[in-house]
């Protein structure tokens, strides 16, 4: 068995059309301030009509297989985080696994919802340590523009599509381990407060709705300590965290949650002004970026912090690739 698992490289991908305030303002009642002022988004990507979950999250993955230079067939244990994927059969991870020439990964999906990137990411470094795998792919993608009410002000102005991704694999000692123990859970008696699902068996998508002040006020007050223990159970002071991923769904929450954790040195992931909320996608992409501009030293320890339907959280110190 590995004493842990670490991350070697990570990889996003974007759509090609961008959504701004101002469109969203012909379409319903709203307008490019009211949106900033109360979620703090500008712009997000929209996926083609025929572009899929799977299309997506191939494309964060060969981005991020490249990064890490290894070969595909090394990989063997693919998990993708998602809540959209249309087509139940065969698995997102599957496709990815055919896409990419992965010849015989042990492949599955994860939903968490927005939680899921950082579940799938315990998963499979739990499989690492446990021996069950050697090197592992991890990808977050939705595509929620397929689940959103495009007449709802609340909701409509919240959502972009995306994918990001991670390679991960053993390492030697625990001084070489770069992922840290999860803090995860539920509060499923306030569950129902996020949803997305179907009118029955035969009926057509139902679209994206939630209580937006419940979740506020659960993640504004409920989630600051459980990031103080994943620190703690990294053995790293949130003041001595280099940068602070959280799920990318409103800037006045990611602000508030950094905040009460005292990560006073860190830098704050809010790729929500330019993404949205892009759900399972939102820390792997907002990690992404922030690597691929140099935001943060390599080695360096960064908390992310998934959270969402469910209601779900997860969150883990992590070494920068």
């Amino acid at each position: 068995m590995a004493a842990g698992s670490r991350i070697l490289s990570v990889g996003h991908y974007q759509p090609a059309r961008v959504l701004t305030n101002d469109d969203l303002a012909a379409l319903v009642d709203t307008s490019d301030e009211w949106i900033r002022s109360r979620v703090g988004i500008v712009t997000r990507r929209l996926a083609a009509p025929g572009e899929t979950v799977a299309d997506m999250a191939a494309a964060a993955a060969a981005k991020t297989l490249a990064r890490a230079g290894i070969d595909a067939a090394r990989i063997d244990l693919v998990v993708v985080a998602t809540a959209t994927a249309v087509d139940r059969m065969p698995n997102v991870a599957a496709r990815v696994a055919r896409h990419l020439a992965i010849p015989a990964a042990a492949t599955f999906d994860l939903n968490a919802a927005c939680s899921g990137f950082c579940y799938a990411l315990a998963t499979a470094d739990h499989a690492i340590r446990g021996g069950t795998s050697g090197t592992a792919l991890v990808v977050g993608a939705d595509k929620m523009s397929d689940f959103t009410d495009w007449t709802d002000r609340a909701t409509c102005v919240l959502f972009g599509d995306g994918a990001g991704a991670a390679v991960l694999t053993a390492a030697a000692t625990e001084d070489t381990a770069g992922v840290g123990p999860v803090v995860w859970g539920s509060d499923p008696e306030r569950g129902s407060v996020i949803a997305l699902g179907t009118t029955g068996p035969a009926g057509p998508p139902a679209l994206f709705r939630q209580d937006g002040t419940a979740v506020y006020r659960w993640a504004t007050r409920s989630l600051a300590p459980l990031a103080r223990e994943a620190c703690e159970r990294a053995g790293v002071e949130p003041a001595e965290l280099a940068a602070v991923v959280t799920h990318q769904a409103n800037l006045r929450i990611i602000d508030t949650l950094v905040g009460r954790l005292g990560a006073t040195g860190a830098v704050v992931a809010r790729d929500v002004v330019e993404s949205g909320n892009t759900s399972a996608a939102s820390v792997p992409l907002a990690l992404s970026k922030l690597v691929e501009r140099g935001g943060v030293t390599s080695g360096a320890p960064v908390l992310l912090f998934g959270f969402g339907a469910g209601l779900t959280y997860a969150a883990q110190v992590i070494r920068c690739p």
